[in-house]
């Protein structure tokens, strides 16, 4: 089985590091010219697909704005998993899951067992219940191939007062995010030519030195385009570690739609100016 390191690896290699949210909230709807509901949900979902699905490395649909609209929305969701990973394009299913014991194993089955219709290359997960917790779905993780994304310094104001308070146990000082990181290189440890247990990391949070971001593994980054930060900040953010940046655009690239020679036109260009500033 090919972990999901190896296939990520191989997936930015040949398209370009460039990660593609799928974001159908209602503004972007509207701005399309579709009705807030199922069919306007599907009408956009399809039309990304179609343009991107067999060019861009990696695809990261929120699952929230599928889920609003219950379960014709899910269904939706799994079509285009399906038909994204068929086309080649790695999904990143943006769920930010996290809980304990049993109900956390089975948020890591709806996504994580290779026989599920939400079956995806990767989940984003949430660690505040203690790294710990996360243990189901990095154990069905690694059985089917698939992989994590944990938050650890996201670019949200509010994550600082979790992300960058000290633990009070940590004999080095370290804050929680730095924690994180250093969990997920534990999991990574001797796997080539990364491994699959990533970090959620913002784009927009400017000097990092005081982390540790070289976990052997992929380091998701949002913010570019939208939120203000841009690939030429790549390097100076993410520093050594800028060449395993997995870097995440949504409205830079959507807001070229619904024409489909567009938004392909936009995810080239994101693409390019990425491979540019990593020296991918």
């Amino acid at each position: 089985m090919t972990s999901f390191g190896t296939r990520l690896r191989a997936a930015m290699d040949e398209r370009g590091p460039l990660c593609v949210g799928i974001d159908p909230h209602a503004s972007l709807l509207d701005s399309w010219g579709l009705s807030d509901d199922v069919a306007g949900l599907e009408r956009f979902t399809f039309t990304v697909v179609e343009a991107l699905a067999d060019t861009v490395a990696v695809f990261k649909p929120q699952a929230a704005f599928f889920e609003r609209f219950g379960s014709r929305g899910v269904a939706v969701l799994e079509r285009a998993v399906a038909d994204l990973r068929a086309a080649g394009g790695l999904v990143v299913m943006d769920a930010k899951r996290g809980d304990i014991g049993s109900t956390m194993a089975a948020y890591a089955e709806a996504f994580l067992r290779k026989d599920s219709p939400l079956f995806s290359d990767a989940l984003t997960v949430s660690p505040y219940l203690g790294y710990g917790s996360l243990k189901p779905a990095v154990d069905l993780a690694r059985e089917n191939g698939a992989g994590l994304f944990v938050l650890a310094l996201t670019s949200n104001p509010e994550g600082a007062e979790v992300q960058r308070a000290v633990h009070p146990d940590d004999p080095a000082g370290r804050t929680i995010g730095a924690r994180m990181l250093a969990h997920l290189a534990e999991e990574n440890a001797g796997e080539t030519p990364m491994g699959s247990f990533g970090a959620v990391v913002g784009a927009t949070l400017g000097d990092l030195s005081a982390f540790d971001l070289d976990i052997n593994g992929p380091l998701l980054a949002p913010g570019i385009g939208a939120q203000g930060a841009t690939p030429a900040d790549l390097p100076a953010v993410f520093g050594a570690a800028v060449r395993n940046v997995v870097p995440n655009v949504s409205r830079g690239v959507l807001k070229a739609g619904p024409d489909g020679v567009a938004l392909k036109a936009a995810a080239e260009r994101y693409a390019n100016e990425i491979r540019e500033a990593v020296g991918a």
